[in-house]
C-alpha cells in the first residue's frame, strides 16, 4: 500500500499520546513507537501541503504563481523523502534484537511486536454480568480486576518463553471473554486500538478478533526476537533458532488461515504470505549453518551436499523476493528488508558455487558414487568433456571448478552491491565482516587456481540443484500448552451460562418428598437438568418442569455440581423438604446446544426413592 492511503488510514484514526506500555518506564520498543508516531504525523501534514499545492498549480493561470508553488512542490517532496526514509530506518531496526554474542553469523530479520492503547473493559463487564446474568456485579470486581491486570502485563512481554506463556494465557482468556462477554448480535461499545508493527498507522475495531489476532501475531513476533537472538555459533543454538522460526511461521500461517479483513496491513492475506515464507528461509539458512558446523569430513559427496544446500537456502530467499515485490506489499515492506533478503539471496548461491569448486578441484576420487553424485549435481549438463572424464582428469575437474569459482565471485561482487545501496544494511559491521570474508576467501581461491598460461575463457557453470536433508515445519500453536482456568467461572459453566443463552429468572421451588419420592429425574452435570417430572408428583406441584436447571440447593451455589451430588442431596434431604433455585433455559446456538447434549447423555437418574 502507498504512503497516501497510509496517510489516508491515518486521518481516519490519528494516533493519541502514547504513553508507552508501561506508564512508568519507556521501554525501546515505546520509544521507537513514539517516533514512528511523530514522522506519521509529520508526513500526514506533508502530504495535507503538497494537495493543495497541487491543486492551485492546476487552478491557477498566474505565471509566477506556478513558478512559486512548483518551488514549494519540489521542497515538500524532498521533506516527504527524508521522512519516509527515516521512517524506513526505525521500522527496519534489526540491530535491536540480534543476538550479543561475539560468534560471526549473518544477521537475521526479527519483527516488532505490535503496540496497543489501554482499554478499560470494566464497566461493559459490570453491564453484561448484570443485565445477562442477572448477578451483583459488585462481588466480581476481583475477577475484572484480575483480566485488566493480565491484559495490561501483556503489553509488555519479555523476550523468553515467559513472554510467550504470558502472550498465550492471555489469548486463552480470550476464548473465555468471547464466550461470556460478546453475543454474536451485539457489540459491548469497547474499541480495540493496535498499532501497525512496521508503520505504528494505528487501527480500530470492536470485534474480539481484532484483539486476539493482534496477540497471536505478536506471539509470532516474539518468536521471530527469540530466533534472531539466539546464539547460532553451536547446535544448540542454532536448534533453538530452527524452533523459533517455524514457530512464528506457524503463528502468522494460523492468523492467515483462520482470522480475514484485519484492518492493520501487518495482518493482511499477502502480509502474513510473505512473512511465513520469510521465516521458512530463516530456518533453512539455520539449517545450513548446522550443517557446516557439524560436518567434519571434507570428502568429495559431502562437499556437494553442502553446496546443494547453500542453493535450497538462495532459492527460499529469491522465492520470498519474489514475494516482497507484489502489488500489496512491496510498498509496505521496509527497504532494508528486500535489501536484506536479495542479499542473503546472491550470498548464499554465492556459497553454493564456491563449495562446488572446492569440491572439484580439492578432491581427486573418481569412484563410481561420486561420480554419480556429480551426474546428479547440475541442473543442466555442463559444457565441455564428459562428467566421468572430469573426475578422472584434475585439468578438467580444475576447469569446471574454476567456473564455478567465477560464478561465487560475481554473485559475491552483486551481494555487496546491492549491500552497499541500503544506508541502514551499511551500519550493521558483522553483515559486512561476513560478505568480505567470504569474498575475499572465494578470491584467494580463484587467484590459487588461475594460471598464467591459461588462454582460454572460462566456461559459465551451470546452475546446482538446491536439495536439503532437514526440510523446515511449520509448527502451528499449540494453545493447550498453557492451560488456563476461566477467571470468571463463578458465573457457571459455559454450557449454558455464555453470552449466547437466553433464560429467564431464577425461581425458588420448595421441593418436599411425598409418598412416590419427589418425582424428578435428573440428568447431566454442571447443571445439573430436570429430564423430567412424574406427572401430579411432588416435583411438578412445587413447579418444576421439564427443561430445568438447578443453580442452587438450600441458597447454596449448584452450579457447578456433578449429578451424583445433587441426586444424593435430594435422596437425603429431611421432611421440612428442600428449596431449588431454577433457571429455565429459553435459546441458545448450535454449538452450545451440542455442549449441553454431550453432558445430557453422559448420565441420567430418577429421583422418586424415600
Amino acid at each position: 500500500m502507498c504512503f497516501s492511503m497510509l496517510c489516508i488510514i491515518h486521518n481516519l484514526f490519528p494516533p493519541p499520546p502514547l504513553q508507552g506500555c508501561d506508564p512508568c518506564s519507556q521501554t525501546q520498543r515505546s520509544k521507537l513507537q513514539h517516533r514512528r508516531a511523530r514522522i506519521n504525523q509529520q508526513i500526514n501534514k506533508e502530504m495535507r501541503m503538497r494537495a493543495g499545492a497541487e491543486n492551485l498549480f492546476r487552478a491557477t493561470t498566474n505565471t509566477k504563481v506556478k513558478e512559486t508553488v512548483a518551488l514549494e512542490l519540489s521542497f515538500v517532496n524532498s521533506n516527504l523523502q527524508l521522512l519516509k526514509e527515516e521512517l524506513e530506518e526505525l521500522n527496519s531496526n534489526m540491530e535491536v534484537y540480534q543476538t550479543e554474542s561475539e560468534a560471526i553469523n549473518v544477521p537475521m530479520i526479527p519483527l516488532g511486536l505490535k503496540e496497543t492503547k489501554e482499554v478499560d473493559l470494566t464497566v461493559p463487564l459490570k453491564d453484561i454480568i448484570c443485565e445477562h446474568y442477572g448477578e451483583d456485579s459488585s462481588l466480581f470486581e476481583k475477577e475484572i480486576k484480575e483480566f485488566m491486570e493480565l491484559r495490561q502485563a501483556m503489553r509488555t512481554p519479555s523476550r523468553n518463553e515467559a513472554g510467550l506463556e504470558l502472550l498465550m494465557e492471555y489469548y486463552n482468556q480470550l476464548y473465555y471473554l468471547d464466550q461470556r462477554f460478546f453475543p454474536p448480535h451485539r457489540t459491548l461499545g469497547v474499541h480495540f486500538h493496535w498499532y501497525d508493527s512496521l508503520t505504528g498507522v494505528p487501527s480500530c475495531q470492536r470485534a474480539l478478533a481484532f484483539e486476539k489476532g493482534s496477540v497471536l501475531f505478536n506471539v509470532g513476533a516474539l518468536y521471530t526476537q527469540i530466533g534472531a537472538r539466539q546464539d547460532r555459533s553451536a547446535t544448540a543454538g542454532i536448534d533453538r533458532a530452527i524452533d523459533a522460526f517455524q514457530r512464528a511461521a506457524g503463528a502468522f500461517n494460523y492468523l492467515k488461515e483462520n482470522f480475514s479483513n484485519a484492518p492493520s496491513l501487518d495482518m493482511s492475506g499477502p502480509s502474513l504470505c510473505m512473512l511465513v515464507r520469510l521465516m521458512i528461509a530463516q530456518v533453512q539458512e539455520c539449517v545450513f549453518e548446522r550443517v557446516t558446523l557439524t560436518t567434519q569430513d571434507t570428502h568429495f559427496i559431502t562437499q556437494l551436499q553442502v553446496a546443494k544446500e547453500a542453493a535450497r537456502v538462495s532459492d527460499v530467499y529469491s522465492l520470498v523476493l519474489q514475494t516482497m515485490s507484489q502489488t500489496l506489499v512491496k510498498d509496505y515492506v521496509p527497504f532494508s528488508w528486500a535489501s536484506m533478503v536479495q542479499v542473503k539471496a546472491e550470498h548464499f548461491r554465492a556459497l553454493s558455487h564456491y563449495n562446488a569448486a572446492v569440491a572439484l578441484c580439492d578432491h581427486t576420487r573418481g569412484d563410481e558414487e561420486s561420480a554419480k553424485a556429480l551426474f546428479q549435481f547440475h541442473v543442466s549438463t555442463p559444457a565441455g568433456p564428459p562428467l566421468s572424464q572430469v573426475l578422472r582428469d584434475p585439468e578438467d575437474r580444475r576447469k569446471l571448478g574454476k567456473a564455478h569459482l567465477r560464478c561465487a565471485v560475481i554473485r559475491h561482487e552483486e551481494a555487496m552491491r546491492v549491500h552497499g545501496l541500503c544506508k541502514i544494511l551499511r551500519k550493521m559491521d558483522i553483515l559486512q565482516e561476513v560478505l568480505s570474508f567470504v569474498y575475499k576467501r572465494s578470491l584467494d581461491k580463484y587467484s590459487e587456481m588461475d594460471r598464467e598460461d591459461d588462454f582460454e575463457e572460462t566456461a559459465e557453470a551451470p546452475e546446482i540443484h538446491s536439495q536439503t536433508q532437514h526440510k523446515p515445519d511449520i509448527t502451528a500453536p499449540n494453545f493447550s500448552t498453557v492451560p488456563v482456568t476461566d477467571i470468571f467461572q463463578r458465573l457457571g459453566p459455559l454450557s449454558v451460562f455464555c453470552a449466547r443463552a437466553r433464560w429467564g429468572p431464577v425461581r425458588v421451588v420448595s421441593l418436599q418428598r411425598g409418598d412416590g419420592g419427589l418425582g424428578l429425574t435428573l440428568r447431566g452435570d454442571s447443571p445439573v437438568l430436570v429430564a423430567g417430572v412424574v406427572p401430579g408428583g411432588c416435583a411438578q406441584e412445587a413447579g418444576l418442569r421439564e427443561g430445568d436447571y438447578i443453580v442452587a440447593v438450600d441458597g447454596e451455589d449448584f452450579k457447578w455440581a456433578k449429578h451424583g451430588e445433587v441426586v444424593h442431596i435430594l435422596k437425603s434431604c429431611s421432611d421440612r423438604g428442600v428449596q431449588l433455585s431454577i433457571i429455565t433455559l429459553h435459546t441458545h446456538d448450535t454449538q452450545v446446544g451440542v455442549v449441553v447434549s454431550l453432558c445430557l447423555d453422559a448420565c441420567c437418574a430418577c429421583v422418586t426413592s424415600h
